[in-house]
């Protein structure tokens, strides 16, 4: 048997129905952005009312980097195991019980979010979630937003406890086996997860929900606000190591080689499990109930987290020039002509990381606690991060899809010329975006905000024009919802697809070097996560206490302003109009 469908037809189930949420959710998110593009540029009024804009806002910001990154990761965690393991999960019935808690977390939220665009429900009354992806206090939620959110991540908890069962039950019976890597990084990801959504999980729990159900009267909003950047940063890599597995397993293979070194990438998933959370603070630079000392560790924490990626870029590159050379590429860079250029997978994925490159130089100026100043809260952090999980991750996941779908359905991809041009358009639609929205941060053009401009008052540009960064905003915005459409048509049309063809194996090769030449203690899963545990400690435990001590458990006393994003732009005219101070 040679398509994963045919070795593991149940499992081969649950993949598709969680990539199939997971594309739904970038569609709608997709249209979102498009829209909120095409009205922050000014280049089409879409929003009458502009409170609409951050209904709009939220919707785009967690249907896409909550669902689709977080429903296609489980889909490729399932693949990992069970393909490395070369064994079906322990219990289908547990598996889709997962699925099941996340299907309903994940409506939950998004009905609260989306309705936000109705004033009122016949029963319910008035719901809305305006309140962003970065859902921290003052902005207030329905209680069914937080409520889904909570049973989300109880569903993220249990998958995670589905893959370490079935890793146990197979050490059980390979007790002098090595981890297999795709199990391995599957395992070390998860163990991140469990010590990261602790923060959002107590946050949400203990302060957030109370508070929306009317159980609060107030709340802490810097304690809010750090508990959600404990969780905040360390996402990004819940959602890019997913992205990494994808460079070290698939780009060799479809390279023509093997990946260059089993350890190294060990190296580099450990790294990620000690060094992804203890970072967060450096999201706070501006905030200021934290003091410079705590913002300094969390700096120096950080810039240690370019580690793996460098590690990864030399990893990933290594193979790919061997896969080349045996494809019969010479010369010191004559190789690069020998890769399967023409393989979408291949190419979306390559272009993805190449972006992704782009996306660390932005971040070391996010990360540098001095020069973070210069950029916080302007445009140039929506550069950076549509850099990364917009295109490090969600064109690797768009890339990897055609080569998943085959495996998946038994079916012949759609149209590789289509999928090709699809992962191309991205990059093209993302490279127009990315850097004129880095322009712009650099001009202080503010970001969140549905109107940017202030009566009286213009940006500057050294180079250019606003109105020429604001087009290529546009453009990009109109290429990228361009190239979701695309890649839609393929993956319908290869789920409709009668043909059948012959398909690549889906057996992972050996790598060049493989575990037996890495260390045993880089399998001792227990020491790297206590590791963790104590830097999450250090990082954490004065800062916390230090906030509560100033502001109390559920803040200073009075009201805790529990305030809609109408209120704000409200505050926002009145700004404009001269009422307020600016």
């Amino acid at each position: 048997m040679s398509t994963y469908v045919e070795r593991f037809p149940a499992e081969a189930k649950v993949i598709r129905s969680a990539f199939y949420v997971s594309f739904v959710s970038l569609a709608i998110g997709a249209l979102m952005g498009l829209l909120q593009t095409l009205h922050r540029t000014g280049m089409f009024e879409v929003f009458s009312e502009p409170g609409t804009y951050y209904t709009v806002l939220t919707t785009h910001g967690v249907f896409l980097v909550i669902a689709f990154t977080i429903w296609f990761l489980v889909g490729v965690f399932v693949w990992a195991v069970t393909t490395s393991l070369d064994r079906g999960v322990e219990s289908l019935r547990f598996t889709w019980s997962w699925y099941g808690l996340m299907s309903l977390g994940t409506a939950l939220a998004g009905i609260a979010i989306l309705a936000g665009f109705v004033d009122d429900w016949p029963i319910v009354g008035d719901v809305s979630a305006d309140v962003l992806f970065t859902f921290y206090a003052p902005l207030q939620a329905h209680p069914m937003f937080y409520l889904g959110l909570a049973i989300f991540i109880v569903g993220t908890w249990v998958a995670g406890v589905d893959w370490f069962r079935s890793w146990w039950v197979w050490k059980q019976e390979n007790p002098d086996e090595r981890i297999p890597l795709p199990t391995f990084m599957v395992l070390t990801t998860m163990l991140m997860w469990y010590i990261a959504t602790l923060g959002v999980a107590v946050a949400v729990l203990a302060f957030l929900l109370p508070w929306s159900l009317g159980l609060l009267e107030t709340v802490n909003p810097l304690l809010t606000r750090t508990l959600f950047w404990f969780f905040g940063h360390p996402v990004v890599y819940f959602w890019l190591m997913p992205a990494y597995m994808m460079w070290y397993l698939l780009l060799p293979k479809i390279s023509g080689g093997r990946l260059f070194s089993d350890p190294l990438a060990r190296v580099v998933f450990i790294l990620f499990l000690i060094l992804s959370v203890p970072t967060g603070i450096h999201h706070q630079y501006l905030d200021p109930g934290i003091s410079e000392g705590f913002k300094f560790i969390a700096m120096t924490n950080t810039m240690f987290l370019l580690l793996p990626s460098l590690l990864t870029a030399f990893t990933v590159v290594a193979s790919m020039e061997h896969g080349a050379r045996q494809r019969g590429g010479e010369g010191h860079f004559g190789w690069l002509k020998a890769l399967p250029w023409g393989n979408p997978a291949f190419t979306g994925m390559a272009l993805a990381g190449l972006m992704f490159a782009a996306g660390g130089f932005s971040g070391m100026i996010n990360a540098g606690m001095n020069i973070n100043y210069l950029v916080h809260n302007s445009f140039w952090v929506p550069g950076h991060f549509h850099l990364t999980v917009g295109t490090a991750v969600a064109l690797t996941f768009m890339a990897s899809t055609y080569w998943f779908l085959p495996q998946l359905t038994g079916r012949k991809l759609f149209s590789r010329p289509l999928a090709l041009v699809q992962v191309v358009l991205w990059f093209v639609g993302m490279t127009f975006m990315s850097n004129a929205m880095h322009r712009a941060g650099l001009l202080g053009i503010p970001r969140r905000t549905a109107e940017p401009w202030y009566d009286g008052f213009e940006f500057e540009a050294g180079v250019g024009s606003v109105g020429e960064l604001n087009a290529q905003i546009a453009l990009g915005g109109t290429l990228l919802t361009l190239s979701v459409a695309i890649f839609l048509v393929v993956v319908i049309g290869t789920a409709l697809n009668g043909k059948s063809s012959e398909i690549e194996t889906s057996v992972i090769p050996e790598p060049l070097s493989g575990p037996e030449d890495s260390p045993l203690v880089l399998d001792n899963l227990k020491l790297w996560t206590v590791i963790a545990v104590v830097l999450v400690v250090l990082a954490y435990t004065l800062p916390l206490a230090s906030i509560i001590d100033r502001g109390g458990l559920l803040g200073p006393g009075g009201r805790a302003f529990p305030m809609s994003l109408d209120s704000l732009v409200v505050l926002a005219q009145l700004a404009t109009e001269g009422a307020l101070p600016r």
